[in-house]
């Protein structure tokens, strides 16, 4: 997948990459598990848009999308994948407790692992194996910055590896749906997290494993049964995404 972009335009490579079956049936699956709670014309945030597929999904369901990504590399790619779709408004700062400017650590191998966050370059699965190669200076806006220019979002899906709590940090209202990543070795900050969105809105939760885009548990509940399913079910690989309904 990497050749198709380093060799084609954004878009032909990502028609190219679809043609792969698995990719169009996963891409499906995503459509199906977002028609949940995105209409057509609702404003959708992708916080770590990275690479544009989730974007793709949204614009798909007819959502409006602003979409925020710090690295270079992935900047470049996405205004080349979204050129001349009104609809999409690529944002090319990182989010954070407060605006200002900070550094990115850039893995250019895999752009989908670069991170703002030095405990999880350096603690979490993918530091034995994988290597941050520089760091680019970014500039950070705000969730709630972005929602005073955009307007409150239906939808914002966080996916900033590791630092989900910075970001959640800078929101001080309540979005309809959120969902953010987590991973199990840091079940603590995503119980912060969740303790965030407690303290801005009444919360309820529930979670996906992996890419399954199928929610684990029957019914939306409270954070600390959302930990405990997570813990009881002993993976230490496990990761997905949780997701937030405020009333």
């Amino acid at each position: 997948m990497a050749l198709l972009r380093t060799y084609l335009p954004p878009a032909i490579a990502y028609a190219a990459e679809h043609l792969f079956p698995e990719k169009r049936r996963h891409r499906a699956r995503m459509v199906e598990h977002y028609r949940q709670f995105i209409r057509r014309g609702d404003l959708v945030f992708d916080v770590g848009a990275n690479l544009g597929e989730r974007t793709k999904v949204f614009r798909m369901l007819g959502a409006r999308v602003i979409a925020i990504e710090p690295t270079s590399y992935c900047v470049n790619y996405l205004k080349g994948l979204f050129a001349g779709d009104d609809d999409v408004v690529v944002v090319p700062k990182a989010l954070g407790e407060k605006e200002g400017t900070g550094e990115i650590s850039v893995n250019e191998k895999l752009p989908v692992l670069s991170t703002m966050s030095d405990k999880w370059a350096t603690e979490s699965r993918f530091s034995k194996d994988q290597r941050w190669e520089r760091k680019e200076t970014i500039t950070i806006t705000t969730l709630d910055a972005l929602t005073a220019q955009y307007g409150t979002p239906a939808f914002c899906k966080i996916d900033v590896e590791g630092f989900e709590l910075p970001v959640l940090r800078g929101l001080s209202s309540p979005i309809p749906m959120i969902s953010f990543e987590f991973l199990y070795e840091f079940m603590k900050d995503s119980a912060a997290c969740m303790e965030r969105l407690n303290a801005i809105g009444q919360a309820r939760f529930n979670f996906n494993i992996g890419e399954q885009m199928d929610f684990h548990l029957p019914a939306w509940t409270s954070h600390a049964e959302v930990l405990l399913a997570i813990e009881n079910l002993n993976d230490p690989k496990v990761w997905g995404d949780i997701y937030v309904k405020t009333a």
